[in-house]
């Protein structure tokens, strides 16, 4: 690895968890991960009720979380 690859995996390691943080309070997030766990749920749980849909979707969302790793 060069010394720029070195210099920009170090500084985004630096400010991996800062940035998780922002992500994760993002209100653009929530609604895209909404999205995609309505969309999960539509293609994947046999579930007729949209309200109940609805619902097994929030608790997808609200069971997911951004973090560094």
């Amino acid at each position: 690895m060069n010394y720029h690859d070195e210099a920009v995996r170090r500084l985004a390691e630096g400010f991996a968890e800062e940035f998780a943080e922002s992500v994760a309070s993002d209100e653009r997030l929530h609604e895209l991960v909404m999205e995609l766990a309505s969309e999960f749920v539509e293609k994947n749980i046999p579930i007729v009720n949209e309200d109940d849909a609805t619902d097994v979707a929030m608790e997808l969302l609200m069971n997911t979380t951004v973090r560094k790793v």
